[in-house]
């Protein structure tokens, strides 16, 4: 069963790093898995937005809800002047 104490300090540590660089790591399946550096964009309240950019200069957003930070479905590392701050 899910923790409702568990979900909101995630989502208090993720507000937290608005703004902040982030490396993201998702699962998709099959051993397969997303690795992608970006910056966290926004909190709502059951999801987080993290922007990513690539040399084509295209912008691409993508939301994750704070379950999978809990179910370590994604994980993110916050870098803050190139040093490791946090990992959720």
């Amino acid at each position: 069963m899910i923790d409702r104490g568990e979900l909101f300090q995630i989502k208090r540590d993720i507000e937290g790093c608005i703004g902040e660089k982030v490396q993201l790591r998702a699962n998709k399946g099959r051993k397969k898995s997303f690795i992608r550096e970006g910056v966290l964009e926004n909190t709502y309240p059951s999801i987080f937005v993290v922007k990513f950019e690539n040399a084509y200069d295209n912008t691409r957003r993508v939301s994750y809800s704070y379950t999978d930070v809990l179910t370590k479905a994604v994980e993110l590392v916050v870098y803050k002047d190139d040093k490791q701050i946090q990992v959720c």
